[in-house]
């Protein structure tokens, strides 16, 4: 256990290993970057900022070190607004900010502590997409309205004019089975009609499909914002503590199989960065919440991204696991999904991409040196001894992965119960000693242990009844 508290403290996925990198690097929000980087650069040349260095490849912006503190009131109630213009100019503006080649070394970083309600207000924008992100039929069942029954027509929405006494009304719902009906019996009968989109709850301020369309843009263009800041480490502490935050992102993760993928993926690069802080306790404190998350649902929802098709959401969701179970306060809550989580990282092991393969392992290694119970149940997982081999023996290209694999065989045989199991691959732990000598010395442990030293209560028993 002293190994674990070293890792934790220093914040490592694993072992003595220094800390572990985050993932990818803080990019463009995907098919809006290119629209996002004209605008900046249009701005840029109007105020004439310098050429980016020749040491950097491809295209770079360069932003004056001011410009965040000079406008973060404005960036704040232009996201507020909720107007388009207004909250285009904000996204932007922060994509921007938020931007960093692989090489720069940017001194003029905006820390988001430094904007105050900067983080609630790209939450709202994220949450505004969330509230109708599902159709309707999905959400509620249809109510009569009786505002405006008499009405033929609200004059909200691109795709409905003014319509004249003689023309019809069409109706826009898809699958309800109604016809057109004529303005005039609509004015001469008395009883309202739930078919009709104005009668509905939301029918008086409805959103057309391209409205929906530009507000899941701006939750995606929100979401890697907020990705690309979780990658300062001036953020991480208020982004790990503000339990509006944690609720959002996870929320995203839960609707995986309806949602925008790369919000799901803004949103779990957001969560993993933020691992080694991410304390599941928050959800049941004190502090205000705006989604009645529990701890439960949490771990679910990252059981949820463990087991998707999708790879780079289950090696993600495998190192997510890895950091949290470093915080001893993340056990009670991890630990009782312990045995589906070893069923599927023993299944990302036998994958062929090395990517899944180092997820896996680091994420094993971490849980191996919980508890006893933890190693019992590891050991007794089926083909979890073979395909930890198979990663040493192919070798997989990072050698730190292989000695975290050797490392989890190493602590797998300090448990007695798990030595019959064991004993059978004892031939195959001699071949590596003498083949490999990187870890010799491991493998010299692993059968010093199976070998010469048996248990004590066993040696007692066969001594007293003769077995």
């Amino acid at each position: 256990m002293q190994k674990r508290d070293q890792s934790k403290l220093g914040g490592a996925a694993g072992g003595s290993a220094p800390p572990a990198a985050k993932r990818g690097r803080p990019i463009g929000s995907g098919s809006n970057s290119a629209a996002a980087v004209a605008a900046a650069t249009a701005a840029a040349a109007a105020a004439g900022d310098s050429v980016a260095p020749s040491t950097l490849l491809g295209p770079s912006l360069q932003v004056h070190s001011a410009f965040a503190e000079q406008n973060n009131k404005r960036i704040v109630l232009a996201l507020q607004s909720g107007l388009k213009s207004e909250l285009t100019w904000a996204l932007n503006a922060l994509t921007l900010l938020s931007f960093k080649e692989k090489d720069e070394v940017r001194k003029d970083a905006t820390p988001l502590a430094k904007i105050p309600g900067l983080l609630d207000a790209l939450l709202q924008v994220i949450d505004d997409w969330r509230d109708i992100a599902l159709p309707r039929v999905l959400t509620k069942t249809p109510r009569v309205r009786l505002l405006g029954a008499n009405s033929a027509v609200t004059g909200f929405g691109n795709e409905y004019e003014t319509l004249n006494s003689g023309d019809s009304v069409p109706h826009p719902s898809a699958g309800s089975g109604s016809s057109n009906k004529d303005v005039s019996a609509q004015k001469s009968t008395t009883k309202p009609r739930p078919s009709g989109w104005w009668y509905e709850e939301d029918g008086l301020f409805n959103m057309d499909e391209e409205g929906r369309a530009e507000k899941q843009l701006c939750a995606v263009a929100a979401s890697n914002i907020l990705r690309n800041f979780s990658f300062m480490a001036e953020n991480e502490i208020a982004m790990g503590q503000n339990r509006h935050c944690l609720e959002t992102m996870f929320q995203c993760l839960e609707d995986y199989v309806t949602e925008d993928e790369e919000l799901v993926t803004n949103a779990l690069e957001t969560i993993m960065n933020l691992g080694p802080l991410l304390d599941l306790r928050i959800f049941s404190s004190s502090k205000p919440s705006f989604i009645k998350m529990t701890e439960k649902r949490a771990v679910q929802a990252i059981m949820g991204m463990l087991g998707s098709a999708v790879r780079s959401w289950h090696c993600a969701a495998a190192e997510l696991l890895g950091r949290m179970i470093l915080n001893p306060d993340n056990e009670p809550f991890l630990l009782p999904f312990a045995q589906q989580i070893y069923k599927r990282l023993v299944d990302i092991l036998s994958f062929p991409a090395g990517d899944a393969q180092a997820a896996a392992v680091g994420a094993l290694y971490n849980l191996a040196e919980v508890n006893m119970d933890c190693r019992l149940k590891l050991a007794s997982e089926r083909w979890a001894v073979d395909r930890l081999l198979k990663v040493i023996k192919t070798p997989h290209p990072v050698p730190e992965v292989c000695r975290k694999a050797a490392l989890i065989l190493e602590n797998l045989v300090l448990e007695p119960q798990n030595k019959p199991l064991l004993l059978a691959y004892e031939n195959a732990f001699a071949e590596i000693l003498f083949s490999d000598t990187r870890y010799a010395d491991t493998f010299a442990r692993i059968l010093h242990e199976l070998t010469s030293r048996p248990s004590n209560k066993v040696a007692s028993a066969r001594g007293i009844w003769g077995m």
